[in-house]
């Protein structure tokens, strides 16, 4: 069986006051190869918990995952991560970032140019393959980032805010980039945003997570990635129905909120 199955996932974390915190209760998805999956949900509502657990960075406390029919144990190149900041080597080049990975896989020199200069060129930094990393913006480096994971080949990319620290207007332009990569290499992804207009546009599957303990809460199948791939993402927002499920969402999210904060209150 091909594509992602989360069956069950429960985190529970301990504290040493002998208190506990249960991050995520229950949660079961189904996610085919080669979809792209936004999820979002109030504030700690367990969605980086979740896709740590996923990355296998962390173990579940209940439930398993598996991959195209076999066992997520722990992290494993056919899942590759996409960080809110680069993550990227600050004393190598460009060039050295994306051939980092299949340098340590041992592939030939003349394979991993090849690649590196294929994806380069994908995300427009051909001309600055020799440059430092630090010598680069914020979106720039971000593409470093998504062409540095792609060089790995993954089945699967994750990506935890991987846009949140951008301006406005280099954040659509790298929105639009994730849509053709997408398109193009046909992986599956799951992104991370708290952003409820950027969930719409990257994700043809949405999830909505609650809160305390973290569990899906209402998923929705949009439109909004598949016509972003050859449209203006402006004129994208423009749909009626992107407006419409923006609003209610964003509706939904704020009552999660409020309830959180009474919450507090309450305790206190």
């Amino acid at each position: 069986m091909t594509g992602l199955v989360l069956d069950s996932i429960s985190m529970r974390f301990d504290l040493p006051d002998g208190g506990v915190v249960q991050a995520l209760k229950d949660v079961s998805l189904t996610i085919k190869e080669g979809e792209i999956m936004s999820v979002l949900g109030p504030s700690g509502c367990g969605k980086t918990t979740l896709l740590n657990i996923i990355a296998g960075f962390l173990a579940p406390t209940e439930g398993k995952i598996e991959l195209n029919g076999h066992y997520v144990s722990g992290p494993d190149a056919e899942r590759g991560m996409v960080f809110q900041k680069g993550a990227l080597f600050e004393w190598m080049s460009v060039r050295q970032n994306v051939d980092f990975g299949p340098r340590m896989k041992g592939m030939p020199k003349k394979e991993r140019d090849q690649i590196t200069d294929h994806l380069l060129e994908t995300v427009g930094l051909q001309d600055f393959k020799e440059k430092a990393v630090y010598e680069l913006s914020g979106g720039m480096q971000q593409r470093v980032a998504l062409a540095r994971c792609l060089a790995n080949d993954p089945d699967v990319i994750l990506m935890d805010e991987p846009l949140g620290a951008l301006d406005a207007l280099t954040r659509e332009k790298m929105q639009g980039l994730v849509l053709k990569l997408w398109k193009e290499t046909g992986k599956t992804i799951i992104l991370i945003t708290h952003s409820v207009e950027e969930a719409l546009l990257l994700g043809e599957r949405l999830i909505v997570m609650a809160p305390r303990p973290g569990r899906l809460h209402r998923e929705y199948q949009l439109p909004f990635a598949d016509m972003g791939v050859n449209a203006d993402l402006r004129e994208v927002k423009k749909h009626p129905e992107f407006g419409e499920r923006r609003e209610e969402i964003l509706s939904m999210i704020w009552d999660m909120e409020e309830e959180i904060m009474g919450r507090t209150e309450g305790a206190a």
